[in-house]
């Protein structure tokens, strides 16, 4: 089972009692501690290994996106924002919230957002990610002889990735929704599944990408075939949502050629 190393950020005692007491309910849920502020949190993360926040926004001093901002964007922990003021949505997800709950929060509700972060956690947990860029190196290192010392190929029509649990992985550009980067890795996702291959960002989208892949983001390309909107955000920037539901942020730099390729 899953555990989830959490903490709760609420200036309110009640507040962080009351979803204390809910958490009871979801064995993943292993809470290491509170904090009252932004400050506390921020020093209670920096002796912790943190998996969750639950993260209260108007707080005396500092809001709950001043937290955010003491993260780089791959390394922060997983955040339910847990707030009385329903203005702030939009803004979250602008941080990649994974989700918005509005006190007093309901059970269903809670269940929901767990469940969010657990299916995030199968796929970007930091153990596996490390693990599979380990095995990934070391048959690179076997292989740095050979005439193709990446870990991918590709035809006109496909990516072959070898990945650390399969020798081989063929996938269909049409399959894939949209990729990612984890520093010298690259994060291909499907419908069904996501491939870690060794790439850089720049090198895919300048060799083998096909038209319809288009850089929404300094660390995303998303396939333009399922995106299914545009939602307007701040400063120019944009949400995209997929055919499946996902949401990717457009950022300014990129959001002009997007809006006028769909």
């Amino acid at each position: 089972m899953i555990k989830l190393n959490t903490i709760l950020v609420d200036d309110e005692y009640s507040a962080v009692e009351g979803l204390r007491i809910r958490l009871e309910h979801f064995p993943e849920i292993n809470i290491v501690g509170s904090a009252c502020s932004v400050d506390d949190a921020i020093e209670l993360i920096n002796n912790k290994e943190i998996d969750l926040i639950f993260l209260d926004i108007e707080m005396p001093s500092k809001s709950g996106f001043e937290l955010i901002k003491h993260f780089q964007p791959e390394a922060c922990p997983a955040v339910i924002f847990v707030t009385a003021f329903h203005q702030h949505a939009v803004q979250a997800f602008e941080v990649r919230a994974i989700d918005y709950l509005l006190k007093p929060v309901k059970l269903d509700r809670l269940a929901e957002a767990i469940e969010r972060v657990i299916s995030k956690v199968k796929l970007f947990q930091k153990s596996e990610l490390i693990a599979l860029q380990q095995e990934v190196s070391s048959k690179s290192e076997q292989n740095k002889h050979s005439v193709n010392q990446s870990d991918y190929n590709f035809d006109s029509d496909h990516l072959v990735i070898r990945d650390a649990k399969n020798p081989i992985q063929i996938i269909s550009f049409t399959d894939i929704l949209w990729i990612d980067a984890a520093g010298d890795y690259m994060c291909v996702h499907t419908a069904t599944d996501t491939h870690v291959m060794r790439a850089r960002l720049k090198e895919l989208e300048s060799n083998m990408l096909p038209e319809a892949f288009l850089r929404i983001h300094k660390s995303t390309i998303v396939n333009l075939a399922y995106v299914r909107q545009l939602e307007p955000l701040r400063n120019s920037e944009y949400m995209a949502t997929l055919t499946t539901g996902k949401t990717l942020k457009v950022s300014r730099t990129y959001s002009k050629q997007l809006k006028k390729l769909i």
